[in-house]
């Protein structure tokens, strides 16, 4: 059976430095099995790191001390949703859920066809090709961030390459306090495809001249930042940046990720989603081995009549021991080094859970997937980093859905072992896993799903076959100890019915290409 499309994000890290599963992840994917046949579902990116609770702008999701916080201030109960109690409907409720057998669900078997015609890349038609003028200087971009971001960086510095008429060095990769992944880009991406397939519209170089190195002393350091604001308009690269390219040959941006803004010329957004889409495929190595884990996957699906789907969800913890709130502290202060201490800051982890801004933890993922009408023969894959607590975690996902499956189940040692210590090369991995999956169902906010929404989008007629859980509804849910295995699934089916309807859109102009590639990239059916 064919597999469609699917996602799972930013490779997590090890522990220790872990980064927010909120920054990374946050995104389920499903789909269900028909009459006898059994559903396959991938689960992509769980929370590679300590199980760090989800921050936002304004505040941080903090972990499990928001209950006994309220407690010794003795005010008056939160408001419903506050306070993690998944714990306890999960207690109530798993002997029906493990009772539980689904029926055939209509809106999976259908592959959530989209009405009205379908959308195709058009790109060639948005795209003009003439002979490149002569270059007015050499781009050089540090790409910051994880495997998503660093793809944002590079897609935009085509874009800002082709409004600047310069020429790109292939971008560096930022080696961070977070990441820790030392991967040059020809380690993560097939980087003489990348040039060929973008050298009629754009002039690239793995490495700069020597008379330009020479004059920087073969340091790019020494080579002028322009320290951009976030989401510069082309008028800013014209006006700033490229009076100072043509006097001295070459200038330097970093950190460069989202450095050029969503709306810019048609031709420029076009050139976005060729190099996203196109221009921008893995390297060989993580082709070969992401390919063999699809095929595994499928062939282990296919064993028992069914299809292979994604699942991706954070593991956030919001009910530890002291034990495990101070090793998460400890982590957050060594890879972002004061930021959640800084005076003014307020941190609110109730208003964080009531707003939906926390991440799933896998007991919430798992009683979400029964109700929406999977059942215990449904197999998921968890593309994830290192998990905090292992098993403790993950054995309510397991209680209910026992047929589990892993990169170490999928992969051999020694095929893994060319990855270990990479974070962006196993989330190249899971990246691949996830977009040949058929149904994303994202529980957290990040550019994993933004980007993997965008690339099934492209990839199959605009849909992007998504599944977006209402989290405030979620929280709500979760907290009522005493709710009905009948009524708690009917609100999950109803979810989903409602999500379902939200897989199509079209870009406005302050929204993202990288999510809603139509339609600048995209053509309806009968024009493309």
């Amino acid at each position: 059976m064919p597999v469609a499309a699917a996602a799972a994000s930013m490779r997590g890290i090890e522990s220790a430095g872990a980064r927010p599963a909120a920054r990374r992840l946050g995104r389920v994917l499903v789909g269900r099995r028909r009459r006898a046949a059994l559903l396959l579902l991938a689960l992509a990116y769980t929370a590679a790191m300590l199980m760090l609770a989800m921050f936002g702008d304004e505040g941080l999701v903090a972990d499990g001390g928001v209950v006994e916080a309220a407690l010794r201030r003795r005010v008056s109960p939160a408001p419903p949703g506050s306070v993690y109690r998944s714990h306890l409907v999960f207690e109530r409720l798993i002997p029906e859920m493990r009772a539980f057998i689904s029926r055939p669900n209509p809106l999976v078997t259908s592959h959530y066809k989209k009405i009205g015609k379908q959308w195709k890349p058009c790109i060639s038609k948005k795209l003009t090709e003439s002979e490149l003028p002569s270059s007015n200087g050499f781009l050089v971009v540090e790409a910051n961030g994880g495997l998503n971001q660093q793809r944002i960086s590079i897609c935009d510095a085509i874009a800002v390459a082709r409004i600047l008429n310069a020429t790109l060095v292939t971008p560096a990769f930022h080696l961070n306090s977070v990441w820790r992944d030392s991967s040059k880009f020809g380690d993560i991406f097939d980087e003489d495809h990348f040039i060929e397939s973008l050298r009629k519209h754009v002039k690239i170089v793995k490495e700069l001249p020597e008379d330009v190195s020479l004059r920087f002393d073969h340091n790019i350091s020494t080579i002028p930042n322009m320290r951009t604001k976030a989401f510069s308009p082309p008028s800013y690269y014209l006006q700033e940046v490229l009076p100072k390219m043509v006097d001295l040959g070459a200038v330097r941006i970093a950190p460069f990720s989202n450095r050029l803004a969503h709306s810019v010329p048609s031709d420029v957004q076009a050139l976005r989603c060729l190099a996203n889409y196109e221009a921008l495929r893995f390297s060989e190595s993580i082709r070969i081995l992401a390919e063999n884990m699809v095929d595994r996957m499928i062939k282990r699906s296919s064993l028992t009549g069914g299809k292979y789907d994604m699942v991706a969800f954070s593991c956030c913890i919001y009910a530890g021991d002291s034990k495990e709130r101070n090793a998460m502290e400890n982590a957050r202060e060594r890879s972002w080094r004061g930021k959640f201490h800084r005076p003014g800051r307020v941190i609110n982890p109730e208003a964080n859970r009531r707003n939906g801004r926390c991440p799933l933890t896998p007991l919430e993922v798992g009683m979400m997937l029964r109700g929406m009408g999977f059942d215990n023969t449904t197999s998921l894959y968890v593309a994830s980093g290192k998990i905090y607590n292992a098993e403790k975690y993950m054995t309510p996902l397991r209680q209910l859905f026992p047929l589990l499956q892993t990169k170490q189940t999928l992969a051999t040692s020694e095929e893994l072992a060319l990855f270990k210590g990479h974070s962006s090369r196993l989330a190249a991995l899971d990246y691949t896993i996830c977009l040949h999956s058929e149904v994303f169902v994202m529980t957290q906010g990040s550019n994993f799903p933004h980007f993997l929404m965008g690339h099934r989008r492209y990839m199959y007629g605009g849909h992007a076959k998504t599944i977006k859980p209402d989290k405030r509804k979620l929280v709500q849910l979760f907290d009522n100890a005493n709710i009905r295995w009948d009524r708690f699934k009917h609100h999950m089916q109803d979810m989903r019915r409602h999500s379902e309807t939200k897989g199509f859109g079209l870009r406005k102009p302050q929204e993202s290409i990288y999510n809603l590639p139509m339609p600048d990239c995209m053509c309806q059916e009968a024009e493309a």
